[in-house]
């Protein structure tokens, strides 16, 4: 440091550009501000840039820097007194943190000298391993490492062993490549055995024994830096490395096999020791003993993420050139957000004009590129046959179904679907959330292996191509091979015609899975079937949209359905006979508007759902639904025809009943005592179900009274009825009742409502003012939309999640009191706000938005700037720096706009038009016509969540704010930011709660007044 400069920023700069920081740490260490104050910088560095700090505890016990106690803490007290509570805090978590590292002690060393000795050599080491810069451009990297250090526990000095699993292409083996070479310079043996998929295939298998003993040969010549050490037996690893502190990564295991031989136990492997292994099948982790909390997940980026993966390998930049914005993001769509995807589809079409990327995208929706299919075809190959007949079913015919749908399905099929559903999530090939899921890649390899099976479509597995299944059905090519026909309808169009041959499905006998249907809309009547087809095969699924004829094929055996899905047909019966229905679970016929008629559904025992909607001409069901004792669903909403329903019967699964908008139906069946949701619209009379937990009897207009129901009611909606207040005999009735839709213009006054209600809709009501006495502690929602003569609302619930108070034109007075942050604050049209509670409302702590009208940006935001965007310096250090945590207010002011909802989003970008984060929001505004411009403040993160372990680029020199809505900018009139500190959200949360307490007393003083 050269003499004349400042010792402070001169030294802070020094530590920031280390690579190694060596902190001496002695009794009277404490004694200096100036140390603990470097203490703080080194370890913000070690955090941010992974910076290597080496403590040396000279004559000091680590517990007592740690614990800040004896003599050392002393020490540190004195230093402490007269600073703030934050910088005492600051210095002794600094304090803790570096007595966590592993460094060196002075009293393990009986000579000093050779102490100082192993230290340099230590520290040179460290010194001459140049950091690896190879990784530094991939998106999200840092993240993950963050994470995986966090999972590593690398302060503690017992031997861990983890997990890095996901599908292939995701990234797995660049991240623990990544970690490695981190990691490495702290370790004094290391070594990663890489493709050990390739290495399992080209040993295992050839004489077993000696496969085993060459693996472990070629671990210890990589850790050990030797050349082809002898192994003679399987406990050699153990008997070379059981005292040695080491690093391995054994990537992209396949076998539990290789991680028995490699690295059977902990115990094989000194303390502090850290094993890290990368699969796509997380079973081979479990079943070796590595539990779930030790296993990292390597989930898909995001869509802002998989972007600039894309850009930086299609463009060579992290953002979208001008032009390429909708083709881009239809490259990373297909690509279903997968790295390999996005690197080697961005890599093909790098340089190309937009001309040649249109007609690349053509060709690479349909076929899948050579090098993905090679890498993703792997794990297929590993799987039993079975497995891959299901990873087939699945990727051709079943993706997106529920899981004990496509079970139900495959019942029979011997493939035992549910184990191998399993089987397919834990080697990364699907995965379920109550449905079935997989990869739009691992799709489009699914069916390249069927497409393989013939040169003819008519002799592969499954049919999904239009023109393929066109061509089948009109020249009756199918054969016995064919299990699943998937056609999309709406791909031929409203303007072409197509006819299915008479005798199409006859050479298709082992046909189980038919969907026909309309992924958009068009195509209803372009697929015709003649009046003569009279077969179709033994069928598990019939999905058929729109079938053009009044009845089905008359040798159609239905006695193997599981579901039959025939919306909008023109059906008038479905079969004459009373036939076999052991399996049938599922019938849904909804808007069928020429079904006069249900077959004898005697058989049908299974049949749990049954799906009538909108069959306008049905009069009556059967009286053979009352051996239905399975089903749970009945549907039948805006049957106007149906005037017939079975009596005296009970059900006992029945759990959900839709019959609202039967004008016919005189009044509610007695078919089942345990209904838990009921939907209706006629009176119902004496039905206290025990069971009854929903009931909805919207715009019933008959209804002027709360029924007599089930005291169990969690869920009620009666809005549009002639309810006009709620009595106390309700709030006895129903202690269980959360949600309450009430209301209509009938309802003018609000006297009673039950405590527990957390949900309450009075909109399109004549209410003028929500009464004081209304106790709601537990109320999350209130929705009072479109109450014209609404004057004021009290102070609610702290509890309070959000408020719509949309197009309440009469509104004057809000008392905004809610310590805790609030989703939205919607005041739409409320044109009448006073001046106060308008400044409450703005004060107000929020996660989603606030909307209210206004005229310009409010003065708390300090920058401000006219039209969409608005750019803000930021401070070189010291004061005003932001941190990975920091935070905004952001407003703009929009002009009047009918919209509804409005999309609304805010992305930050820095220096070279790197996008720091984005935000998008969706408002719900009103359907009628603004009244004015509106004010729209939100708040959000500076950056992602993902990255906020990581210390700000200290080169940003500004941030830029761009807002838009409805991707259109012209109607943002002027927009203002706000960059919080903790303390400043802290303050307004402190304003808004005094704001609203001194507007509650004054309304309370002036009641007081008024009633003296």
């Amino acid at each position: 440091m050269e003499r004349g400069h400042t010792i402070g920023p001169e030294l802070i700069q020094a530590i920031r550009e280390s690579r190694v920081s060596v902190v001496v740490l002695s009794e009277k260490y404490a004694s200096s501000s100036w140390c603990l104050d470097e203490l703080v910088e080194i370890l913000k560095c070690k955090e941010a840039s992974g910076q290597i700090v080496i403590p040396i505890f000279y004559k000091v016990d680590p517990s007592d820097v740690k614990k800040q106690r004896e003599d050392f803490g002393s020490t540190f007290e004195k230093t402490c007194e007269g600073k703030s509570e934050e910088v005492k805090e600051r210095w002794s978590k600094a304090l803790a943190d570096v007595a966590t590292i592993a460094g060196e002690h002075s009293l393990n060393w009986p000579n000093e000298a050779e102490m100082i000795q192993k230290i340099a050599t230590d520290v040179s080491k460290k010194l001459n391993v140049t950091p690896s810069r190879d990784f530094e451009d991939m998106v999200g990297l840092k993240a993950h490492l963050r994470n995986l250090e966090s999972l590593l526990c690398l302060e503690n000095d017992e031997v861990k062993m983890i997990g890095i699993w996901g599908p292939a292409g995701i990234g797995k083996s660049t991240i623990a490549r990544a970690l490695y070479n981190q990691l490495s310079s702290s370790f004094r043996f290391i070594c990663i055995m890489e493709n050990q998929k390739d290495s399992h295939n080209s040993t295992m298998g050839v004489n077993g024994y000696d496969a085993k003993l060459s693996l472990q040969s070629q671990l210890l010549s990589k850790i050990l830096n030797q050349t082809d050490v002898s192994v003679q037996h399987l406990g050699a690893i153990k008997e070379w490395l059981h005292d040695q502190r080491v690093l391995i990564v054994l990537d992209d295991v396949d076998d539990r096999e290789q991680l028995e031989v490699l690295a059977k136990d902990i115990s094989w492997f000194g303390a502090g020791s850290r094993i890290i292994v990368t699969t796509e099948d997380t079973q081979i982790l479990k079943a070796h003993g590595i539990g779930i909390h030790d296993i990292y997940h390597v989930d898909f980026p995001s869509e802002e993420e998989a972007l600039e993966i894309f850009c930086r390998s299609a463009f060579k930049q992290s953002f979208v050139p001008d032009g390429f914005e909708d083709l881009a993001k239809k490259v990373v769509e297909f690509c279903g957000n997968l790295p390999l995807g996005l690197c080697v589809v961005g890599s093909s079409l790098r340089g190309d004009s937009k001309h040649e990327w249109k007609l690349q995208l053509s060709r690479i929706e349909t076929n899948i590129d050579g090098k993905i299919e090679k890498i993703l075809r792997v794990g297929y190959d590993r799987l039993s046959k079975k497995d891959q007949s299901l990873f087939l079913h699945i990727a051709c015919f079943f993706n997106n179904d529920d899981v004990d749908q496509v079970t139900s399905m495959l019942a029979d099929s011997g493939l035992d679907a549910r184990n191998g559903l399993k089987t397919l999530a834990e080697k990364s090939l699907m995965h379920t959330d109550g449905s079935t899921v997989m990869h739009y890649l691992l799709q489009q390899l699914g069916r390249q292996i069927v497409f393989e099976q013939s040169d003819e479509p008519g002799k592969r597995q499954f049919l999904v191509e239009v023109e393929e299944i066109c061509d089948v059905l009109a020249n009756e090519t199918g054969t016995g091979s064919v299990i699943g026909i998937s056609f999309d309808t709406s791909k031929i169009g409203n303007d072409n015609k197509f006819s299915v041959s008479k005798r199409a499905f006859e050479g298709m006998r082992n046909l189980r899975f038919l969907r026909i249907y309309m992924s958009l809309s068009g195509g209803e009547d372009s697929l015709q079937i003649p009046k003569d087809m009279k077969y179709l095969p033994r069928l598990r699924l019939l999905h058929w949209n729109s079938y053009p004829r009044k009845n089905l094929p008359s040798r159609f055996q239905p006695e193997c359905l599981v579901e039959l899905r025939m919306s909008r047909s023109k059906l008038e019966k479905l079969w004459g006979e009373i036939e076999p229905l052991p399996n049938l679970k599922s019938v849904d016929l909804s808007s069928s508007y020429k079904l006069k008629e249900i077959p004898n559904l005697l058989n049908a025992t299974s049949l749990e759902t049954l799906t009538l909607g909108y069959c306008s001409s049905l009069v009556e069901l059967p009286s053979s639904i009352r051996n239905l004792h399975k089903l749970k669903k009945l549907m039948m909403r805006h049957c106007e025809t149906l005037r017939v329903i079975p009596t005296n019967i009970n059900l006992a699964s029945l759990e959900e009943v839709d019959m609202s908008f039967c004008s016919q139906l005189a009044s509610f069946p007695d078919i089942s005592m345990n209904i838990r949701n009921l939907n209706l619209r006629v009176i119902p009379t004496n039905i206290n179900l025990a069971s009854l937990e929903e009931v909805d009897m919207k715009d019933c207009w008959q209804l002027e009274s709360f029924p007599d129901f089930s005291s169990n009611i969690k869920v009620l909606s009666v809005k549009g009825t002639n309810i006009k207040d709620v009595p106390p005999s309700v709030v006895r009735c129903w202690p269980r009742l959360e949600w309450l839709e009430i209301g209509s213009r009938s309802l003018k006054t609000l006297t009673h409502v039950l405590p527990s209600v957390t949900w309450l809709d009075l909109s399109n009501s004549d209410i003028e003012r929500i009464p004081d006495c209304i106790g709601l502690p537990h109320l999350r929602d209130l929705i009072v939309e479109n109450c014209p003569k609404l004057v004021s609302i009290p102070a609610l619930s702290p509890s309070l999640n959000s408020l719509n108070a949309n197009d309440c034109v009469s509104l004057k007075k809000v008392y905004c009191s809610f310590p805790n942050k609030t989703r939205t604050l919607s005041f739409y049209n409320c044109i009448q706000l006073d001046e106060e509670s308008r400044r409450g409302i703005i004060h107000q702590s929020i996660q989603g938005y606030i909307c209210l009208p206004g005229k310009e940006i409010p003065a708390e935001f300090t920058h401000k700037a006219t039209g969409n965007s608005i750019t803000i310096p930021l401070a070189s250090g010291g004061e005003g720096t932001i941190s990975a945590s920091s935070r905004f207010m952001a407003c703009f002011l929009l002009s009047p706009i009918e919209e509804n909802p409005l999309t609304i989003s805010c992305r930050l970008r820095s220096k070279g038009d790197i996008t720091m984060n984005s935000i998008y929001s969706s408002a719900r505004l009103s359907d009628l016509s603004p009244l004015s411009e509106h004010l729209f403040i939100f708040s959000g993160d500076l950056f992602p969540e993902r990255n906020r372990c990581h210390e700000v680029d200290v080169t940003i020199s500004h941030i830029i704010y761009e807002f838009s809505c409805e991707d259109t900018n012209d109607k943002i009139i002027e927009c203002g930011v706000e960059i919080m500190t903790e303390e400043a959200e802290g303050s307004s949360r402190e304003q808004s709660t005094t704001t609203a307490t001194q507007m509650e007393t004054e309304r309370k003083t002036k009641k007081q007044k008024v009633s003296r």
